[in-house]
């Protein structure tokens, strides 16, 4: 009998897979990083087909470690960063552009065009979306526009295009299968909440075939199969990298809410089968569309989290490996005054600056290394909290535990500092990867390897709770020095 469901979590700097038996445990796991590119000041780019190379090697991966073949799995769910998008051949299947990732900024001027015409408030109620850079819809119009004869030919039907979802069940099915999963579609900035589909008067305002995008699926159900793996392998689950992490920490109920720190830091609030409205610069979005229901959620999207740690290692070369930040945040007392706002690529809920830049503030002769990466550390919980402050005005409802995951919820030094900023206990479960939990999830409820939600409960594993300690009074100061160095980021681009 099949004893596991294989996860693929595609992420933003590297590709995983991860084996889970039926009590939700990760028996087996293999990831690889690939390359970035940054071809102007706040451009990323990747490379689509090297996407794809590193996502099946890590599978294949860890088929071989665990000796095991496709007769082994029950079915394979899909997660994924979620706003990246490419456009490819049909016929061929290569990509005529690097993949533009959602940290991407090249499209800002665009979008204030669209809010110059007014277009914004359109895409506001139809999508629950703000006008940013952020999302894909403005990158498939950079593409058509700028790929030489890209329009010509998508208005021909030669192209496809779609998210990283869309992108690697292409290459599973070897161009058999063209499709994308609501959640999914709900960061396109094309897709209608209300009616659950692709949006004619968006599409026709940025001048998007309909034929260019993908057919749009419930977040659970078979999706086709694969020959990839020696025998025929169901796809069975998919979902966005973020409400895949909210499934597997299994915020099933309204008002939950989870954080997940990885490149960037996003927190979601379940609002059941109502769309969410935010006065305060928070999203709405789709949950996932599971046994004919479709869930939404409240969304804060923080761009950069993890990715601070990264570019102190990387280009500042101050640390050697990521999992040294905690200790050399705990070498000193505090940041010596030190703020660090990474808004390396503007500043997302509840700012949406794209011309917000990176700054660091509060510089004297006594800060040194341990200071700043202990600021880059604080940086994330900042900017949480502004976002759980964003969702309770929004909500009228302030958590009473934040559950969280992901790779820098491994940092005890930052989870305990979150728990302090909020005033609340913040819980990291045993098993941190709720992102390749959730797709794995959604793909054996699929196939019925798993009954329904309720049989998930008994997989719930306690890890790690932090309690709050810090007084309230040093907590405020805190946090107004981190608003004052915010306000000295922002606009800086323009």
């Amino acid at each position: 009998m099949p004893r596991y469901v294989l996860a693929l979590d595609q992420g933003t700097t590297s590709s995983r897979a991860i084996l889970f038996d039926h009590e939700g445990r990760p028996r087996f796991s293999a990831s690889r990083e690939f390359k970035q590119y940054y071809p102007q000041p706040g451009w990323v780019e990747h490379d689509a087909v090297e996407i794809w190379q590193s996502q099946l090697g890590v599978a294949e991966k860890v088929l071989a470690e665990a000796q095991i073949g496709a007769e082994d799995l029950v079915a394979l769910g899909i997660t994924n960063q979620r706003e990246t998008v490419v456009l490819w051949d049909r016929a061929t299947g290569e990509p005529l552009h690097h993949a533009i990732v959602w940290q991407c900024r090249r499209t800002a001027a665009m979008c204030d065009r669209v809010r110059a015409e007014g277009f914004d408030r359109v895409l506001r109620e139809k999508t629950g979306l703000v006008t940013d850079a952020y999302f894909s819809g403005t990158k498939i119009a950079w593409l058509l526009e700028n790929v030489p004869g890209a329009r010509a030919r998508a208005q021909r039907g030669e192209l496809a295009c779609g998210t990283i979802d869309t992108w690697l069940i292409w290459n599973l099915t070897r161009g058999q299968v063209h499709v994308t999963d609501v959640s999914n579609a709900s960061r396109t900035l094309l897709f209608n909440l209300h009616t659950l589909a692709w949006d004619p008067e968006i599409l026709n305002y940025f001048a998007i075939p309909a034929s260019l995008l993908p057919e749009v699926r419930p977040s659970g159900g078979v999706f086709g199969e694969t020959q990839l793996f020696g025998a025929p392998l169901r796809m069975a689950g998919m979902a966005g990298d973020q409400q895949a992490s909210l499934f597997g920490q299994q915020c099933f109920r309204k008002g939950m809410v989870k954080n997940t720190y990885g490149t960037g830091c996003f927190l979601l609030m379940n609002t059941g089968t109502e769309i969410p409205r935010s006065e305060t610069g928070l999203l709405g979005t789709v949950a996932w569309g599971l046994e004919g229901r479709t869930e939404y959620a409240l969304e804060g999207s923080v761009f950069i989290a993890g990715a601070a740690i990264q570019w102190l290692r990387d280009e500042m070369r101050l640390l050697n490996d990521a999992a040294e930040s905690e200790a050399l945040a705990r070498s000193v007392p505090d940041t010596h005054g030190v703020y660090l706002v990474p808004a390396f690529v503007g500043l997302g809920a509840p700012h949406w600056d794209a011309y917000a830049r990176g700054t660091i503030t509060g510089i004297t002769r006594g800060a040194n290394r341990a200071h700043l990466v202990r600021a880059a550390l604080e940086s994330i919980a900042y900017q949480t909290r502004e976002v759980v402050d964003a969702m309770a005005r929004d909500s009228g409802i302030r958590p009473e535990v934040l559950r969280v995951d992901g790779g820098a919820a491994r940092n005890d030094f930052l989870c305990q500092f979150q728990a302090d900023l909020l005033g609340i206990p913040v819980e990291r479960p045993a098993v941190t990867e709720s992102t390749a939990l959730g797709a794995a999830y959604l793909a054996g409820l699929g196939t019925g390897f798993w009954k329904d939600k309720q049989q998930l409960a008994t997989h719930l594993h306690s890890g790690h709770r932090f309690s709050p300690g810090m007084d309230v009074a040093r907590r405020e100061e805190l946090y107004a020095g981190w608003v004052r160095a915010v306000e000295r980021a922002k606009g800086w681009a323009k």
